[in-house]
């Protein structure tokens, strides 16, 4: 009979090594990203995001294929990131509370992550264009935005209509109001609550 601590012992080796190899990816994004934002994206080469992260060009191109790969990360760890911000913010105590309060983690997510935003929204690298799959993967990770609006339509707060065609409206507006905020022409959050709430409420119910 084989002894199943072997098995154990590489199963806890291989979560181990895996964690290294997600704390390294992610150390690699956070660089490459700083790097566009910082620098611009004629400092994206392999070799200097090695140089700055520590680790050889050889991991880079392990771990994403090539340069355009590594957008493709950037891209889709861009959403991730957004995604992660907008699944913490508290259920309130009705739906339409939630979707109101989605919007102020929204801006925040994108003014707090300027590289990523840069990468995702304006096209920070020339040439770059994500595949149908990053696109598809990209637009997933705004789905609490669906789920929490057909809540606010199963509660009676939304006319029904497709989920999907509030959320785009939604996130047409607000980035809309952030493009306009990060070239300056904003100085704070006023137009992006009026026009994120002015969007919300042309699809509430009429309660009157």
């Amino acid at each position: 009979m084989t002894s199943s601590a072997p098995r154990g012992l590489q199963g806890a080796y291989l979560l181990g090594e895996r964690a290294g190899q997600d704390e390294l990816r992610g150390r690699l994004l956070d660089v490459a990203s700083h790097l566009l934002v910082t620098i611009g994206p004629e400092s994206l080469s392999m070799r200097r995001i090695a140089t700055e992260a520590g680790c050889s060009t050889t991991v880079i191109y392990t771990m994403f294929g090539s340069k355009e790969g590594l957008a493709e990360a950037l891209y889709l760890e861009g959403f991730e990131r957004f995604r992660r911000r907008l699944e913490s913010v508290p259920a309130r105590r009705n739906a339409l509370e939630h979707l109101t309060a989605l919007g102020p983690a929204y801006r925040e997510a994108a003014l707090a992550e300027p590289g990523y935003y840069a990468l995702m929204f304006e096209r920070a690298i020339p040439g770059f264009l994500p595949s149908e799959r990053a696109r598809t993967l990209a637009r997933a990770a705004l789905n609490i935005l669906d789920r929490v609006i057909a809540d606010c339509i199963s509660s009676g707060y939304i006319i029904p209509t497709q989920p999907r065609k509030i959320a785009d409206a939604l996130w047409a507006a607000a980035q809309g109001a952030i493009s306009l905020e990060r070239a300056g022409h904003l100085r704070d959050s006023h137009t992006y609550d009026a026009v994120t709430y002015a969007t919300i409420s042309r699809y509430l119910v009429d309660r009157s």
